[in-house]
């Protein structure tokens, strides 16, 4: 997917797990149509408010068949998967409950558990593997007693590893547990069936994998399921009463809802349905495939992530050599055009398991709206900045040598070695080469070669 940015070149985009900006063009129309057309859903009797109100059903009726939920009813838009996880997670918990989740969590789960532990919540963080995986056994190892509920991803932002929802949900349905599902990143990638995975609160956001404007989003819940609101206000109906409507969607729902985005939302739903959902997948899929076989041997390149799961986030993330991810993505931007998203990607408990909290990560996340001309120029840019990487590494550790080590020598008292021109004081070596390693991280020295690794 090329296309011009604002100062003219042209951009490869690899985002797409922060939001998919090439959208099906039926979008951009639909919210430019509702916009001029389209008033307050559910407080008038005039034209423009009851398209707006049948528009936003509609759009219910397609979340509810997308996600096989228990009716359109049941669908709560919100602003994005931040607020649904924060309504979900708050209305559902209470202090005296126990709650489980996983280190590969986003700060929009953490942040809202951690403020939940404080208020008396007890918390559990499931480790991942260095591979970026979790044995579903490990949740159901985890329940206690006063277990309320799980509330875990559907698939990793850093690492692109998925979850089994289906295993998971059986060990919530065992044991009567709550499970609330962050699907930001695999809402309109991979299959998400409420009722087969047992899901109480499907918490996804519409602006990455559903091609929907940004500020859209919502919260599927289950019937029965008892849940406080995060937000109280204006619903439409009961005007008169004192607390928010209990019946869904306006318990969840409280003032204007995003009408205009809620079109565009629409028409990128309609655009999955027409393509088929496992046909953009496999297309998605391969991208990310021929991606990661084309980078993984690349000399220092280091991937992360299991690749060998059928279904996962169609994305990669990686590092080269023990250069800072800022920097590499920097590279990519200005000398090729190709735009990532390096750093720690709010998932803070991520990045510590896969010992990055310094360094962060490129992550290339890909959309069916991308091309393998492109994946095939971003392996190409992955190996250029790789050797470029190399030559300034071995640069610097050549100037750090030569400037720093004869000092070290010339003051030590034992018999001396001559070796390649410096002159090398043989009870001195370890603590040379320890000094050296504490300063430059990035060598290898012995007293025959300056290996860069």
């Amino acid at each position: 997917m090329r296309f011009p940015d604002a100062g003219g070149t042209k951009v490869i985009y690899f985002d797409n797990a922060a939001t998919t900006l090439q959208k099906p063009e039926t979008v951009a129309k639909a919210v430019a149509e509702a916009i001029s057309n389209l008033g307050n859903a559910g407080r008038g009797a005039y034209d423009a408010a009851l398209h707006s109100m049948r528009m936003a059903y509609e759009t219910r009726e397609m979340i509810n068949e997308f996600f096989n939920g228990d009716g359109p009813e049941q669908v709560a838009f919100m602003s994005n998967a931040t607020e649904a996880l924060n309504t979900a997670i708050n209305g559902i918990l209470q202090p005296g409950d126990h709650v489980i989740t996983t280190a590969m969590e986003h700060n929009s789960v953490l942040r809202p558990l951690y403020l939940k532990e404080q208020q008396g919540v007890a918390l559990t963080i499931l480790p991942v593997g260095e591979d970026g995986t979790i044995s579903s056994e490990a949740f159901e190892e985890a329940i206690r007693p006063d277990t309320e509920a799980i509330v875990c991803t559907h698939a990793s932002n850093v690492t692109g590893t998925a979850l089994n929802l289906y295993r998971i949900g059986e060990a919530c349905k065992r044991h009567g547990l709550h499970f609330i599902v962050d699907a930001s990143q695999s809402a309109g990638i991979l299959p998400i069936d409420i009722q087969a995975m047992n899901i109480d609160a499907l918490c996804f956001t519409g602006h990455k994998g559903l091609f929907g404007p940004q500020g859209t989003g919502g919260l599927c819940l289950k019937k029965g399921v008892t849940i406080r609101p995060l937000k109280s206000g204006g619903s439409g109906i009961h005007s008169f009463d004192k607390e928010q409507p209990h019946s869904m969607p306006e318990l969840l729902e409280a003032g204007t809802i995003n009408a205009h985005g809620i079109a565009g939302l629409k028409a990128g739903l309609e655009y999955i349905q027409q393509e088929g959902l496992e046909r953009l997948y496999t297309r998605e899929a391969l991208l990310t495939k021929t991606f990661y076989e084309g980078v993984r041997r690349i000399d220092g390149v280091k991937v992360y992530g299991n690749f060998d799961q059928e279904k996962r986030a169609p994305l990669v993330a990686l590092n080269i050599r023990n250069e800072d991810a800022g920097k590499v993505s920097e590279i990519l931007w200005e000398d090729y055009g190709i735009a990532t998203r390096a750093g720690a990607h709010c998932a803070p408990l991520m990045h510590e398991t896969l010992r990055t909290t310094e360094q962060g990560v490129v992550r290339f996340s890909f959309s069916s709206f991308n091309t393998m001309e492109e994946i095939k120029t971003a392996i190409e840019a992955i190996r250029e900045t790789g050797s470029r990487v190399k030559r300034t590494l071995f640069k610097n550790t050549l100037e750090y040598v030569w400037k720093t080590v004869p000092a070290i020598f010339m003051a030590a008292k034992e018999p001396y070695i001559k070796k390649d021109k410096m002159t090398i004081k043989v009870s001195k070596r370890n603590k040379i080469i320890n000094k050296m390693h504490k300063n430059n991280r990035n060598i290898d020295c012995s007293f025959d070669i300056i290996m860069l690794y």
